[in-house]
């Protein structure tokens, strides 16, 4: 299975539309969304194109493609308008006998850690910052932001196919891997 994972859209349209043609492009198989979709939180200016009635309009129309933990800008309201669960803390995916523990990083992160065993991977956005880092028991990862990324870091996402993750800039170059 191909996934296409993603982080803090914050309500932009521009980087909503450019997050599902890379998704189109890569043909990815489902879309993994690590939270904050529709609003730009009180930290953060307003992103290029902020209008989360139509970000939540371009979801809606893929909601049967979509996998989605809670950011901390997620509400129950966030969930009255989009057809797609949102509000769970966490989710699990298992690949090549590790766990993907999937989470927005605002709970659960490196210094405050879920229950992984040796070679899980913990994947979280919320930093806005692209990491891959190997610890002794674990892999943290994070695919940066789709429309505020931060430290100088490209509009992207991540790609997971076949035992490997590839960071890539919303115009598809990569510009870093993992492979499992």
């Amino acid at each position: 299975m191909k996934l296409l994972i993603a982080s803090d859209i914050h309500g932009s349209a521009y980087y909503c539309r450019k997050l599902l043609e890379a998704y189109e492009k890569e043909r990815a198989d489902k879309l993994v969304l690590l939270g904050d979709i529709l609003y730009h939180g009180p930290r953060n200016d307003l992103p290029k194109e902020y209008a989360p009635k139509e970000v939540l309009a371009l979801l809606n129309a893929r909601k049967e493609e979509i996998l989605c933990v809670r950011g901390n800008c997620d509400t129950e309201v966030d969930q009255m308008v989009l057809e797609f669960p949102i509000l769970a803390d966490y989710g699990f995916l298992y690949e090549r006998g590790r766990m993907i523990f999937l989470t927005h990083g605002h709970i659960f992160h490196e210094r405050h850690l879920p229950m992984l065993k040796k070679g899980d991977i913990l994947l979280h956005g919320h930093t806005h910052v692209p990491v891959c880092r190997e610890h002794e028991q674990y892999v943290y990862m994070n695919p940066g932001s789709v429309s505020i990324p931060k430290e100088g870091s490209a509009h992207g996402y991540m790609l997971y196919e076949d035992g490997r993750f590839c960071w890539k800039a919303l115009e598809g170059e990569v510009y870093m891997e993992y492979t499992l």
